[in-house]
């Protein structure tokens, strides 16, 4: 498995992990991990969260034109 140093962390960043870490009975490393694994998206996560977003957009395109915006140069709502 691979080890993952960070140096430099702010002191109050640093307390946080370790008011949470005391807070779930868990280490500092253990309380990284499940921060990572909760907001770091692996890939088929991001297309998914892609899709979703350009869906929401394509159906509020028709609205557009009301608020005298255009769509952007090579705008394709695919995604192609």
């Amino acid at each position: 498995m691979p080890t993952l140093y960070v140096e430099n962390v702010p002191e109050d960043i640093y307390k946080a992990l370790r008011a949470r870490a005391r807070k779930n009975r868990s280490s500092i490393a253990a309380e990284v991990i499940a921060l990572l694994e909760q907001f770091v998206s692996d890939p088929e996560e991001l297309r998914r969260r892609k899709r979703a977003f350009e869906g929401f957009c394509a159906s509020k395109a028709p609205l557009l034109p009301d608020l005298g915006l255009s769509k952007p140069r090579g705008y394709d709502p695919r995604g192609s």
